[in-house]
């Protein structure tokens, strides 16, 4: 055969290869085995490819209750794929001319302080967005985190100066919620406008994002909504969903598939929107996943990744020598992916209503391993067992310390009398250790749903149990003393597979009555 028609019939093939899509039938098999496997009720699919949308569907239960279905126009809390927004937001002010990525904060918040004086006049608007502030995973979340606090962003900004660091400012990635918050609150004090009013305007409305609000309270349709759920003792229940506005620029978004393929699409044509209006531009769009804060990472099968870093709102990293931008989203009941391959035009949406991450992780990376052109692998399984395994390994320690509860209620138990009083942490602010008919309670005067029985475990130690088991958050309370005279109180999480919002491990009580 003539060599140059040999090599034309590979090129054709090979492109014919790869220019195929996935077949729906081949993610209809793979989400239902994803539902079963991980017990979560509903899943909505998204795929779009070199500009067109190859799947928007929805799978399985919205709410166990009412039993109505998931489809392509429900909505799901989004939780921290809303990030992106907040970036995004600050790209179009930059080209607007309000505003720069390294302005720094005081600029525009004069009343922010963080840990001490170099930080909080060097910080700038792309620290808050980077994770790279100094503090620790989670840092200060419970002013957010569980729903039903009565924190505010005034609290925020006043109270991060009181978090202590855990590594050098700019030196290391930890995840933090509250500078993008704090990042919301920039984006309304120089436009103007509320962080609602500026996704809704010069995003939703533009993208033609109908179905989708910047948060549960201005979604004006919630008849298609799912209910988010927790397992609790191997049962599904349904859960109060988190509605708190404090966390909108950081979490707040409910959308749906058919709504998130023209923000993914929108994202993938660099600021463009599908009649070709520049909304954003592409200079500043690109910036977006550029690596600003290096990331852990390991390199192994199947897609030996050479870097993982944090971008502006997007998580970035080598897949198979592609580049893939993306981040994932997590409230009480719900998690989800979003996941862009630039190269490709490649974009995967995965939304769930449960809070088992490995379910997304296995849909999304089965249907992005086909356009990687890899071989096929069982990832259900693989994370199935890889979950049964860290949390049995979890449920081993935890058992063990109920387990030493149950024991020590049969012998003596310490006098509490000293114990009980009222303790001030100077950003959480008061707890309050009472004795009521008989039995210690620990209760937070400002987040009402960490209140609960303590019971004592051993040495200086206790163990409280939430009155809301859904929590899974179950602490340890350690009792701090001073010649023999006790002064304050520590905490940190029973479990290790407890979410890092819970940081507990942050809180330093002074006893103060």
């Amino acid at each position: 055969m003539n060599k140059k028609y040999f090599f034309l019939i590979l090129i054709f093939l090979a492109s014919t290869v790869f220019s195929q899509e996935i077949s729906e039938q081949k993610v209809d098999v793979l989400v239902e085995k994803t539902l079963e496997t991980f017990n979560v009720p509903g899943i909505a699919v998204g795929i779009v490819h070199n500009g067109n949308v190859v799947l928007a569907k929805g799978y399985g239960l919205a709410n166990i209750e009412t039993g109505e279905k998931v489809n392509a126009d429900t909505n799901f809390g989004i939780a921290s794929n809303s990030k992106a927004f907040t970036t995004t937001a600050i790209a179009l002010l930059i080209d607007e001319g309000k505003i720069n990525w390294d302005d720094k904060v005081k600029k525009y918040i004069p009343e922010f302080k963080m840990y001490n004086d170099y930080v909080t006049e060097e910080f700038t608007i792309r620290d808050l967005v980077t994770h790279r502030s100094g503090l620790g995973l989670g840092a200060g979340d419970l002013m957010v985190w569980p729903d039903g606090h009565d924190f505010t962003p005034r609290d925020i900004i006043q109270n991060i100066q009181f978090l202590k660091p855990v590594s050098d400012f700019r030196s290391k990635y930890d995840y933090d919620n509250l500078l993008y918050i704090i990042a919301g609150v920039v984006i309304e004090r120089v436009s103007g406008m509320s962080w609602t009013d500026f996704i809704q305007k010069k995003f939703l409305e533009p993208l033609e994002m109908n179905r989708t609000a910047p948060n549960w309270n201005t979604l004006k349709d919630k008849s298609n909504a799912i209910a988010p759920h927790v397992p609790i003792d191997g049962n599904l229940k349904v859960i109060d969903r988190y509605t708190n506005p404090i966390f909108d620029a950081a979490a707040g978004i409910y959308s749906n598939v058919n709504d998130l393929t023209k923000w993914v699409q929108f994202q993938l044509n660099y600021g463009k929107t599908k009649e070709g209006i520049q909304l954003v531009s592409e200079e500043r769009m690109r910036e977006l996943s550029k690596p600003q804060t290096l990331m852990p990472f390991a390199t192994k099968e199947p897609y030996h990744s050479l870097f993982r870093a944090y971008g502006l709102g997007f998580v970035v990293e080598d897949m198979a020598g592609k580049l893939q931008v993306s981040h994932t989203g997590g409230l009480e009941g719900i998690v989800t992916q979003i996941i862009m391959f630039p190269q490709l035009d490649l974009g995967i949406i995965v939304l769930t209503n449960q809070q088992e991450g490995a379910a997304f992780m296995a849909v999304s990376n089965t249907i992005k391993d086909f356009y990687l052109g890899l071989p096929e692998r069982d990832w259900v399984k693989e994370y199935d067992e890889l979950i049964s395994q860290r949390k049995g390994d979890a449920d081993k320690i935890t058992s063990e310390v109920w387990e030493t509860v149950e024991k020590n209620k049969k012998s003596k138990q310490p006098e509490t009398k000293d114990l009980i009083g009222t303790y001030q942490d100077n950003w959480f602010g008061e707890i309050r250790i009472s004795n009521e008919k008989r039995k210690l309670r620990f209760t937070s005067k400002r987040s009402g749903q960490l209140k609960g029985e303590m019971f004592y475990y051993k040495d200086n130690t206790y163990a409280v149990k939430w009155d809301n088991a859904y929590l899974h958050a179950d602490a340890f309370v350690f009792v701090q003393t001073e010649n023999g005279k006790i002064t304050g109180l520590k905490m940190e999480p029973i479990s290790p597979l407890t979410d890092f919002s819970y940081d507990f491990q942050d809180l330093d009580f002074v006893k103060v009555d």
